[in-house]
């Protein structure tokens, strides 16, 4: 199957955590002595990475951005490749509101009118190229671009035996392999790229409701981010053990992560001229570090996109 001849959507992961009815209802549910700002926090970059897909990316079939009851304010709903789709459209009522990112991943597959070829990304990733469907796909095949990582497991466990603190991000990628180790007797010793992924819809359903129910049901009770959870890297396991992904490994020319906190952005864009890029948020940015993000990616793409109102 030739790439040229798929449709493929791209699906993103969004939320608005400066809306203060977001806010409150979050606040409801959560302990107080937990720091998540950086999960959260809405740097515009949505609109951003959005003006980048259209510059880059125009052969995108639709667009969904999958979000908590809110709409960006900047968004032209009416556009005919974009739909917002609702938590509360897709996830079982029971177990929401739902804040817990590496779980919400899973039910994404469960959007009504997605391909079962997709791409999958956070609003703080961007496109830096002109780039063809055969850089995501190849003979109807995600190509699943990630860092070679042989010493993971064993980083993992240093760290526990130092007793260095292993946040809730990493225990949960340790939590997918561990998993899989089991079940499958195989480990890839590799860990993600943070930008746009590719996946097939089939293999998320078959993860979900097959493969994993069991395990995957047991966590997903998890309204924030907790030690029991399990990555989606699961998904990418599963394909690439079935034949149903193509493993490589990314450098930084082809996906470069920025750190929030790091605030020399363009140094970044200057020494690798990567193809894609993440500004990525944490803990250890301040609002001082945040306010620097909109002012470079207003210079990365600054023409409105149709996107937009």
């Amino acid at each position: 199957m030739s790439s040229k001849n798929i449709s493929i959507d791209l699906v993103y992961m969004w939320v608005d955590g400066n809306d203060p009815k977001w806010l409150e209802k979050k606040q409801r549910y959560m302990d107080k002595k937990i720091n998540t700002v950086g999960r959260y926090v809405d740097n515009q970059e949505l609109k951003y990475s959005l003006r980048s897909v259209e510059k880059h990316l125009p052969w995108i079939r639709k667009i969904f951005i999958f979000t908590d009851d809110q709409i960006p304010v900047f968004l032209d709903t009416s556009h005919p490749k974009i739909e917002i789709v609702h938590h509360s459209q897709i996830i079982p009522n029971e177990i929401l509101p739902l804040f817990n990112s590496s779980l919400i991943e899973y039910f994404i597959y469960k959007i009504p009118d997605l391909s079962e070829h997709f791409l999958f990304a956070n609003d703080d990733t961007f496109v830096n190229d002109d780039l063809k469907p055969s850089f995501f796909f190849k003979d109807g095949l995600p190509i699943m671009r990630m860092l070679y990582n042989p010493l993971i497991k064993y980083k993992l466990k240093l760290k526990k035996v130092l007793n260095i603190n292993v946040n809730t991000y990493r225990l949960a990628i340790e939590n997918a392999f561990i998993l899989f180790k089991k079940r499958f007797n195989i480990f890839y010793p590799i860990s993600q790229h943070h930008n746009i992924d590719a996946f097939l819809k089939s293999d998320f359903k078959a993860v979900v409701e097959n493969v994993f129910n069991k395990e995957l049901e047991a966590v997903f009770g998890n309204r924030f981010r907790d030690k029991t959870d399990i990555h989606r890297m699961l998904i990418n396991y599963y394909a690439l053990a079935n034949n149903r992904g193509i493993l490589t490994y990314a450098d930084r020319k082809e996906s470069c992560r920025i750190r929030v906190h790091r605030t020399n952005y363009q140094r970044y864009i200057t020494k690798y001229n990567p193809q894609l890029f993440c500004i990525n948020d944490s803990e250890h940015a301040t609002d001082e570090h945040r306010a620097q993000v909109e002012p470079f990616l207003k210079k990365m793409y600054p023409l409105k996109s149709k996107f937009e109102k």
